[in-house]
Order: C-alpha cells, then sequence, then structure tokens
C-alpha cells in the first residue's frame, strides 16, 4: 500500500506541471498588459517599465515559466501585483474557508442525497420514487447562482433567519453551502437508486434476507455497502465540481475563500494569484481522488489485494 501511494504522488509531479503551464500560458494570451492594470491609469511608461523588470514581464514566456517554476520548487508562490503580499500569506489564509464551504456542500450531498436514493430503491415506480426523481431533475438542472440568489430573498431578506452574506459562523455557512451542494444532492439520490436496485437484486441480498437478517441490517450493511464503490468514485469527481462551484458561490455570497481571490486575480490579470490559485485547486482535487482509491480497499478488500 505505501508503494502505491509514493507512485501516485509522484505520479502527481508531471500533471501539476502541465497544470500550471495551461494555466500560465493561457493567462499571458489574454489580451492586455498586467503590468500597465498593477501600476494604476496614471502611471507613467518608465513605472510601467519598472514593473515589468520586477515580475520579469520583460523575459521570453520560457523564461519567465522557468523562472516561476523554480520558485514554485522552492515553495515560493510569488507576490500579488495588486495587494503586494507573498501569495502563500494570502491562500493560507483564503483556503479554510473554501474547504468549509465545500465540505459542507459535499456533507449535504452525501447526507440527504443517499437516503433519498436508498428510499427511492425501496419503492421503485411508486409515488415517492416519482417525487424523488423528479426533485433530482430539477436540482440538477437549476444553476447554482440563480438557486443561490432565491435562498437569499426568502430565507434572509423576507424571513430574516439567516444572513445573506459573509463568512462567520454555523449559520453563514448555511445558505452557501445548501446552494453549492443542491445539485449532487440530486446526483447522488439517483445514482444511489440505480445502484442500490442493481445489488438488491443479486443472490446473496436474497440469502441474506433467507437467512433471517433484519432488513435494515440487509440494507444498510450489506446492499449500500457493495453499492458503495461508484459512490466513492463519484465522491472524488464532484469534489473538484465542488471546488469549481466555490468560485461563483463566493462571489454571490461574498465568502472570503480562494475562489473569490482568484476571481479578482483574473479581473486584474494577477498572474501569481491566479497561478497558484489553480495549483491549489488541482493539488486537492488529485489528493482527494487518491484518498477516495485508498478508501476503495476500506469498502472492498477484494480490491486491496488486487
Amino acid at each position: 500500500m505505501s508503494g502505491y501511494v509514493i507512485r501516485r504522488l509522484l505520479a502527481l509531479i508531471p500533471t501539476l506541471i502541465g497544470v500550471l503551464f495551461a494555466a500560465f500560458l493561457m493567462l499571458h494570451l489574454i489580451p492586455g498588459d498586467p503590468a500597465r492594470v498593477a501600476a494604476g491609469p496614471d502611471a507613467s511608461d518608465e513605472d510601467i517599465a519598472l514593473i515589468r523588470e520586477r515580475y520579469g514581464l520583460d523575459k521570453p514566456l520560457w523564461e519567465q515559466f522557468a523562472l516561476y517554476l523554480g520558485r514554485v520548487v522552492q515553495g515560493d508562490l510569488g507576490e500579488s501585483f495588486r495587494s503586494r503580499r507573498p501569495v502563500v500569506q494570502e491562500i493560507a489564509r483564503r483556503l479554510p474557508a473554501t474547504v468549509e464551504l465545500a465540505a459542507g456542500g459535499m456533507l449535504l450531498a452525501v447526507l440527504l442525497g443517499v437516503p433519498l436514493g436508498v428510499a427511492a430503491s425501496l419503492r421503485p415506480n411508486t409515488l415517492l420514487d416519482n417525487l424523488i426523481t423528479g426533485a433530482s431533475v430539477l436540482g440538477i438542472s437549476m444553476p447554482s447562482f440563480f438557486l443561490g440568489l432565491i435562498l437569499m430573498i426568502v430565507f434572509s431578506a423576507q424571513l430574516g433567519l439567516l444572513p445573506p452574506t459573509g463568512r462567520g459562523g454555523i449559520e453563514h455557512l448555511v445558505l452557501p453551502s445548501v446552494t453549492l451542494g443542491l445539485a449532487y444532492v440530486a446526483t447522488f439520490a439517483r445514482l444511489t437508486r440505480s445502484n442500490m436496485l442493481d445489488v438488491l437484486s443479486e443472490d446473496y441480498i436474497r440469502t441474506a434476507r433467507a437467512k433471517g437478517l433484519r432488513r435494515r441490517r440487509v440494507i444498510w450493511w450489506h446492499a449500500l455497502v457493495n453499492a458503495a464503490i461508484p459512490l466513492l468514485t463519484l465522491l472524488g469527481v464532484y469534489f473538484g465540481r465542488l471546488l469549481g462551484g466555490a468560485v461563483i458561490i463566493e462571489s454571490v455570497f461574498a465568502w472570503p475563500g480562494l475562489g473569490r481571490y482568484m476571481v479578482d486575480g483574473i479581473v486584474t490579470r494577477d498572474f501569481d494569484v491566479v497561478q497558484a490559485s489553480i495549483l491549489v485547486f488541482a493539488t486537492a482535487i488529485v489528493l482527494v481522488n487518491l484518498a477516495v482509491d485508498l478508501l476503495y480497499g476500506i469498502v472492498d478488500p477484494r480490491l486491496s489485494r488486487g
């Protein structure tokens, strides 16, 4: 197992270099001069030239990328054009907020979506099944920013139950995490229903029932555990999507996370901010998928032995 983890971590290196190169190239292909944006509208040509020289923007692209990659290897993610502060400090301050939001959305998706899918699979083609399936389609189809605005109007502006923006106590997390996770509740519910219907028709489930095991044990221990492998795969894939969705949700709810920081960096063409944010997001996604691969062996020991 340790050898497998080491190989996966080593494979992470070329992946992250490729992500950095793609982000670097796309940022430099965007029209506009980041040095002029950083200097301000009233800056002279001499000031702009000094900024280009300070941040290495006067060098060829291949040399700029080589220098940046060398700094990243040493743990230096650069300095923000706008705030003149090290990007590492800004990311360390904002990353916990994004992780908190993504974890809240994922927790909602799993704790609500899986039981709904199990309930629908136990009563297929009934009113309950149709209601859950219909609600799932609606949840997947609704844009997250639109849902967020509706929740803000209802629960903040009209009812006054929850704060509309900002980060603070648990009450500040409710609206953005619900907005972020509701679409994934629908997805988990539909996949759980489909997997459970397949598993419940297997011979070992009928054998467990014939042995007189309690219905609850058969469903939650035998059936759901064997239907959980695709759910774990979905967990790894959708965590990346949750991080991507957090970029929009953080802007809607003025959530002080890494996604909003990256959006501000894109608007101001703050190269180091955007590149470092993408690097952190990519690293988090790869590590979560590695954790999901290790969970396969816990859920099904046959996969671990393989």
